[in-house]
C-alpha cells in the first residue's frame, strides 16, 4: 500500500478511541460495564444506520451475501459482544489508562494471525516500525501512578486476564472483519452488520437477567447518557467504520499499530484535564511510538 491512507484513518481512529474510552469510562463508573457496551452498542446501530440510509439508500445491507454475513457476525461476536464487554470490565478494575497498555499488544497478535490466516506478510523495516511503536506505548502507559492505591493493585490480577482477553479479542474481530470485507464491500455496511449482531447478543442475554429495563432507564441520568452519547459516536460509529477503512486499504498488523496509540495520545488530556504530572518516562515513550510511526509512514 502506497498511498498510505490506510494508515492515516488508522491514526484518525485512535483519536477517536482516545475520547471514546474516557467517555465509556465515566458511564461505567455509573451504570457498570455491560450496561454500557449494552448501550453503546444499540446506538450505534440507530446511528449506522441512518448513516446508511443517507449514503446508500438502504437502513441495512440487504445485498451482503450469506458468506460475508457469517464472517462478520462471527467478528462482531468475539470482538465486540465478548471483547469489548471485558474492555469495559478492565475499565472498572484498573482504569481505562491501564486497560490500554493490554490493549497494545493487539498489533502483536494481530501481525502473527494475519500471517496465519489472511497470508498478509510484513518486511523486516515495518516489523521493526510496529516493535518501537508497541514499546513506546507500553513504556508509556505501564508507568504506574502515583495516585495507585492498595484497592488498584489488588485489582490488577483479574484486570490483567481482562484486558488480555479484550486484546484477543479485538485482533480476532479485527481479522474476521478483513475476511468478511473482501471485494471491496462498504466499512459501513459492515460496521452496521457488526454492531447490530453484537448489540442482538448482548440483549438477548441481559433478557433472562431481568436487565433490559434497568439498562434503558440509565438513560435518564445525564451524567449517564451524555458521555454514552458521545462515546458512542467517537467509537462504535466513526471509530469503528474508520477502523475496518484502515484494515481494508492496509495491512491489519500495521493499522492496529497505528491504532493502538490512544495511550500515547492521552498524555495531553490526562495533564490538562486530569492535572496528571507527564513525566520524562512518559516523553521517552512518546518519542520512541513516534518514531515506529515516521518509520511505516516513510519507510
Amino acid at each position: 500500500m502506497n498511498s498510505h491512507l490506510g494508515e492515516l484513518v488508522a491514526l484518525i481512529t485512535a483519536v477517536l478511541w482516545t475520547f471514546t474510552s474516557l467517555f465509556f469510562a465515566r458511564a461505567s463508573q455509573h451504570i457498570g460495564s455491560q450496561a454500557v457496551n449494552r448501550l453503546r452498542l444499540l446506538l450505534a446501530t440507530g446511528c449506522l444506520s441512518l448513516t446508511h440510509f443517507l449514503l446508500e439508500g438502504t437502513f441495512f445491507p440487504v445485498h451482503a451475501t450469506p458468506e460475508r454475513w457469517g464472517w462478520l457476525a462471527l467478528s462482531a461476536i468475539i470482538g465486540l459482544a465478548l471483547g469489548d464487554g471485558l474492555l469495559f470490565y478492565t475499565y472498572t478494575l484498573i482504569g481505562p489508562r491501564l486497560a490500554m497498555v493490554l490493549m497494545a499488544t493487539v498489533p502483536v497478535m494481530s501481525v502473527l494471525l494475519a500471517w496465519l490466516f489472511l497470508g498478509e506478510t510484513l518486511n523486516t523495516t515495518e516489523l521493526l516500525a510496529i516493535f518501537i511503536t508497541v514499546i513506546g506505548v507500553g513504556w508509556v502507559v505501564l508507568e504506574r501512578q502515583p495516585a495507585e492505591d492498595d484497592t488498584q493493585r489488588r485489582a490488577s490480577v483479574p484486570g490483567l486476564l481482562c484486558g488480555l482477553g479484550a486484546a484477543v479479542g479485538q485482533a480476532i474481530g479485527l481479522i474476521l472483519s478483513k475476511r468478511g470485507m473482501t471485494g471491496d464491500f462498504p466499512a459501513l455496511s459492515a460496521s452496521l452488520i457488526r454492531v447490530t449482531v453484537a448489540s442482538l447478543s448482548v440483549w438477548i442475554i441481559a433478557l433472562p437477567r431481568r436487565e433490559v429495563g434497568s439498562t434503558l432507564r440509565a438513560l435518564r441520568d445525564p451524567q449517564t447518557r451524555n458521555p454514552i452519547l458521545l462515546g458512542t459516536i467517537f467509537g462504535p460509529s466513526l471509530g469503528m467504520t474508520l477502523s475496518l477503512v484502515a484494515v481494508q486499504l492496509s495491512e491489519v498488523g500495521i493499522a492496529s499499530t497505528l491504532m493502538a496509540l490512544s495511550p500515547v495520545m492521552m498524555l495531553p488530556i490526562a495533564h490538562w484535564q486530569l492535572q496528571e504530572h507527564i513525566t520524562v518516562r512518559a516523553v521517552i515513550g512518546t518519542l520512541a511510538a513516534m518514531c515506529g510511526v515516521g518509520m511505516l509512514f516513510l519507510l
